[in-house]
C-alpha cells in the first residue's frame, strides 16, 4: 500500500487542499496511523465510524483492518475524493455534519467504535454528542489537542481537571497513549496533539440524575476562582447560607475549589442540593 506521505502529496498535486476554516490537518505519518489503528481495532467485527476522515489516510488503514467502516465527512470536495481512493473497500462515506450524527442510524442497537482526528475548533462539542450516545460505544480513540488530552484524563486537584473531565470520566474510562508532533500533519498545526483511547462504560455507583449531576457540576466551575460556597451561590442562585448548609450536609468544606471535588463528592453535593429543593 502507498505510503501515508506520498498518498499525501499525490492527492495533493491533484488538487485538493486543507480548508483552515474546517480545522483541517491531514495526518501522514504511518507509525501514527498505525497506532491509532491497532489502538482502535481489536476485534474485527465491531463496526467503526471514523470523524473527519480528510484525505482517508486512515481510512484506508481501518477498512483493511475491520470488516465495515463509516467515514463522516462535512467537506463535500473530500467526499467526491474519499470515493475515488477508497472504492472497493467497505466504507461508506456519509456526508454530513458529525454532531448531528445518530450513531443508532448507523448500527442499530449494537456498539461500535468510534475513530478520528477532531478538529480543535469543535472538540469538546463532538465529544459531548458522543460521550451522551455511550450506551451505542464499545469505544472511542481520538486524536486531539494535547491540552484537550490532558483535561480529558484530569484527576481532581489540578488546572486540567474540570467540566470536559468529569463529562468524560463519568461515561469512560480513559488513557491518554501518546502525544503526536506537528510535523506528522500537513500542513503543520502549531500545536501538539494527543491520542486518547476511551473504554465506554457506565460510572461505577453513579446514584444521581446527570441532569442534576452537571447542573452543579457547571454551577461549581462557573467561577472557578471563587470557593466552593461562593461559585455555586451564584450559580444555583441560593443564598451564601443556604449553600453553606447544603455543602455541610454532603461532608465538604465550603472554602474548596470546584477542581478539587472528585466525582463522588459531586454526587454527594447534588444530593444535598435535591433534597435541599424538595
Amino acid at each position: 500500500m502507498e505510503n501515508a506521505a506520498n498518498y499525501t502529496r499525490r492527492i495533493l498535486k491533484g488538487g485538493a487542499k486543507a480548508h483552515k476554516s474546517l480545522g483541517q490537518n491531514f495526518l501522514m505519518d504511518d507509525r501514527v496511523i498505525e497506532a491509532i489503528a491497532a489502538a482502535s481495532i481489536k476485534d474485527p467485527e465491531i463496526p467503526i465510524v471514523e470523524i473527519g476522515p480528510g484525505l482517508g489516510v486512515l481510512t484506508r488503514v481501518l477498512a483493511q483492518k475491520a470488516q465495515k467502516v463509516w467515514a463522516v465527512e462535512l467537506d463535500r470536495g473530500k467526499v467526491n475524493l474519499l470515493q475515488r481512493e477508497l472504492q472497493g473497500l467497505p466504507v461508506d462515506i456519509l456526508n454530513m455534519d458529525a454532531l448531528k450524527l445518530d450513531l443508532k442510524d448507523i448500527w442499530g442497537t449494537g456498539k461500535g467504535v468510534l475513530v478520528g482526528n477532531l478538529p480543535y475548533y469543535i472538540t469538546s462539542p463532538l465529544l459531548m454528542h458522543f460521550l451522551e450516545q455511550k450506551d451505542s460505544l464499545a469505544s472511542m480513540v481520538v486524536m486531539v489537542q494535547k491540552e484537550v488530552a490532558d483535561r480529558l484524563v484530569a484527576k481532581p486537584g489540578g488546572k486540567d481537571y474540570g467540566i470536559l473531565s468529569i463529562a468524560a470520566q463519568v461515561s469512560a474510562q480513559g488513557e491518554k497513549l501518546f502525544e503526536v508532533p506537528p510535523q506528522a500533519f500537513w500542513p503543520a498545526p502549531k500545536v501538539t496533539s494527543a491520542v486518547v483511547r476511551f473504554e465506554l462504560r457506565s460510572y461505577p455507583e453513579f446514584r444521581v440524575k446527570e441532569k442534576d449531576f452537571f447542573r452543579v457540576v457547571k454551577a461549581a466551575f462557573s467561577q472557578r476562582r471563587k470557593t466552593l460556597g461562593n461559585s455555586l451561590a451564584g450559580g444555583l442562585g441560593l443564598p451564601k447560607q443556604q449553600i453553606g448548609e447544603i455543602l455541610a450536609a454532603a461532608g465538604v468544606d465550603e472554602q474548596r475549589r470546584a477542581e478539587t471535588l472528585s466525582i463522588d463528592e459531586f454526587q454527594a453535593v447534588t444530593e444535598a442540593v435535591m433534597k435541599n429543593l424538595d
